[in-house]
């Protein structure tokens, strides 16, 4: 999640089930633990529900000195850590021509690219999550590139071509195939704007489709996914997704984020509004759905743990596997590093006992 700032595998588990959920009776008890010849093209993994994080400050912690420790005080590379507690895919965001900043820049091509083989050498699988703009892109702000802003709509639909082709061919040259790629991030308003605002359907439909077109001329197998906030309000979601269906609007997943934290309101209010909208999406439009977001505070670790583990049981729950999974946007972000308060990570370097629950799904 981004707000804040205008306030950082190959393991294969078929599982259909969850253990049930832990209770405790305090946010802050920590839960129980049992705990010049191209490159191959590294295959895609489809048969797995999908656990992972938004790792992309990652590189910038570890530039900056950011040290990640196992529980037992040993230094491991954070994604080995991500592994250990049950997660196999890392989500990339991508950004157009960035800044140095070390929270809100970042996430060129050539990053992304680097991240990406980093992850699949430990055997992740990877989403990339195009932004369309310089830095972060939200359901308040959608701004277009600076290098694009003054180009005609006939020149936006190109310049989107051109970057999201650009992005994953360079990937899969160099052996890496995302198995997702997010059209916009977070975009019940569209994006690019104003050209690719929802109060002009047909255009946003245009640069929609100009990204899954790209997509699919890199590789068909890539799923396309289109992602908007609140993945508790159904009435939203339909309102979206009804326009692109009118609007011919090609995807093949449909993204949520779910935040309780910035809904104001515990995850026990709207955790059953997740649950029936997914299913509501999945009947309605007849696409995948995958919680692409989801965070909670970092001080309150039973809290957290226990909403993950609701989240990952009805994303497992939605019917013919149809649900495909659940991604921690920033787990390793401390707020030491980052100041944004929905990580998962402990300020000593160490992951938080809530990221335990993501172990619960991969049990029988």
């Amino acid at each position: 999640m981004k707000r804040f700032y205008c306030l950082a595998i190959l393991f294969v588990f078929s599982v259909n089930t969850l253990l049930p959920a832990q209770t405790a009776k305090s946010n802050n008890q920590q839960p129980g633990k049992n705990h010049q010849q191209k490159p191959a093209v590294l295959p895609a993994v489809t048969e797995a529900f999908s656990l992972g994080g938004d790792v992309s400050w990652l590189p910038q912690m570890e530039a900056t000195g950011f040290k990640f420790y196992d529980t037992d005080g040993t230094e491991k590379d954070c994604l080995q850590l991500l592994k250990d507690r049950g997660m196999n895919t890392i989500r990339l965001r991508v950004f157009v021509n960035p800044s140095d900043n070390k929270a809100s820049g970042h996430c060129s091509k050539k990053e992304t690219v680097v991240m990406a083989q980093r992850a699949k050498k430990m055997g992740m699988r990877v989403m990339i999550d195009f932004h369309y703009s310089d830095t972060w892109a939200d359901p308040g702000k959608q701004a277009k590139p600076a290098a694009w802003a003054n180009h005609s709509f006939p020149e936006l639909l190109n310049d989107l071509y051109n970057h999201t082709f650009e992005v994953l061919d360079t990937l899969k040259t160099t052996g890496v195939i995302p198995e997702w790629v997010q059209i916009g991030n977070e975009i019940p308003g569209g994006m690019l704007w104003p050209d690719g605002s929802t109060k002009n359907w047909p255009q946003l439909a245009q640069l929609l489709n100009k990204g899954y077109e790209a997509t699919k001329a890199v590789d068909k197998s890539i799923k396309v996914i289109v992602h908007i906030d609140q993945g508790n309000d159904t009435m939203r979601f339909r309102h979206f997704f009804d326009n692109a269906t009118a609007n011919a609007v090609k995807y093949d997943v449909i993204g949520l984020s779910y935040y309780p934290f910035w809904i104001k309101s515990d995850y026990t209010a709207t955790i059953a509004d997740l649950r029936s909208n997914m299913l509501d999406l999945v009947s309605r439009y007849q696409k995948e759905v995958m919680v692409v977001e989801v965070g909670g505070e970092y001080t309150k670790v039973q809290n957290t743990y226990d909403m993950l583990v609701e989240v990952i049981k009805a994303v497992k729950a939605v019917p013919d596997h149809k649900g495909l999974g659940v991604i921690y946007w920033e787990p390793e972000g401390a707020n030491s590093w980052s100041h944004y308060k929905l990580n998962c990570w402990q300020d000593d370097g160490k992951p938080s006992p809530a990221l335990d629950a993501f172990l619960t799904g991969n049990s029988e």
